[in-house]
């Protein structure tokens, strides 16, 4: 925590208190990989020691040090990214069977809150955002829990043009937000017609998620669930490069 009292600065953090300790899911806009590490150190400890579960990808938690860390949290790993490395790929196909999506509901289920990264991977332009997976928005469906959006913005990247590495970070918490609509669609009889509703209300709950953390984080999402997500013209992040 004693880095975050140097580099952090929290607003809006009273409004986790009106949600007390009921189950919810944190959704945070991804800069770089300096907050993967300390954002969700801040956010337990201004929830008083209540663990946050944060969807990771599954290779971190093979990683020396960082892997301890993760595991402190118990993260839901996402299996999907193939590795190079023989040996651990195979560790990956025994276990990709599981769904976290599915874990994701459960744990919510069960009274735990979750972390997650709507953009799905890290995203170093410092003015837009990029198009939501729609992931959170199943879980948001299945699991009726409150999604509590939340804003990671670096104070210098509009300066620079770049998000850096490390620096400054202002993190805005957002008013909880609520679906009941979107739930009440997929409430009807007919299964087959509610899978392909919930996979088009799962991609609106996922940009109005986004649309909520945009004026948290300062960048744009300038599209929407029925609009692709543009071709990126910056250069491929060192997530790209990793033999992992």
């Amino acid at each position: 925590m004693a880095p975050n009292l140097f580099f952090v600065e929290v607003e809006g953090a009273g409004r986790l208190e009106r949600n007390g300790s009921s189950p919810c899911i944190y959704a945070f806009n991804h800069n770089n990989a300096f907050e993967s590490l300390f954002v969700p150190v801040l956010l337990i400890w201004l929830l008083g020691g209540r663990r946050v579960s944060f969807v990771i990808d599954w290779m971190f938690g093979r990683l020396p040090v960082v892997g301890w860390l993760m595991k402190q949290i118990d993260p839901v790993y996402v299996w999907h990214k193939r590795s190079t490395w023989a040996f651990l790929e195979r560790r990956r196909e025994k276990a990709a069977s599981s769904s976290s999506r599915d874990e994701c509901v459960r744990r919510l289920r069960e009274g735990a809150s979750i972390g997650i990264f709507p953009e799905g991977t890290r995203n170093g332009d410092p003015f837009r955002l990029l198009k939501a997976k729609p992931g959170i928005g199943s879980i948001a469906l299945e699991s009726a829990a409150p999604v509590i959006p939340v804003g990671i913005e670096f104070v210098a990247a509009r300066r620079r043009g770049r998000v850096p590495l490390v620096g400054k970070i202002v993190l805005r918490f957002g008013e909880p937000m609520q679906f009941e609509r979107h739930r009440a669609s997929v409430a009807g009889p007919d299964a087959g017609a509610s899978r392909a509703l919930k996979r088009r209300l799962a991609g609106e709950i996922a940009d109005e998620v986004m649309l909520a953390i945009s004026p948290l984080c300062g960048k744009s999402y300038p599209y929407t669930e029925s609009e692709p997500e543009p071709i990126p013209t910056l250069k491929p992040s060192m997530e790209a490069l990793c033999p992992s």
